[in-house]
């Protein structure tokens, strides 16, 4: 009997670059099984493994969640500012 083969993307964006890797994985795979698969942590040295923040379609998700055919991964950078903050300063400013 043939395993079942679920097809996803792993994403990951910089401000001038964005790189999107398809991969097929086994059902039941993690997004943490699908990151390393991807190797984008191999493409990307700066990505802090460590604090990794990742989703799934734009809705945050843990590293042990399972995934889905279809799924997009995607791996967020840290913010340098904070919105609240931001907001707050524009705010004052009128």
């Amino acid at each position: 009997m043939a395993e079942e083969v679920i097809t996803i993307e792993v994403a990951y964006a910089l401000p001038e670059q964005q790189t999107i890797i398809a991969l097929s994985l086994p059902k039941g795979a993690t997004v943490e099984q699908a990151i390393v698969a991807s190797k984008v942590l191999e493409l990307y040295p700066d990505i802090n493994k460590a604090e990794l923040n990742v989703g799934i379609f734009g809705s945050a998700c843990k590293l042990e969640d399972l995934l889905k055919m279809g799924d997009r991964v995607e791996i967020y950078r840290p913010l340098h500012n904070d919105p609240k903050e931001a907001r707050r300063q524009r705010a004052l400013k009128g």
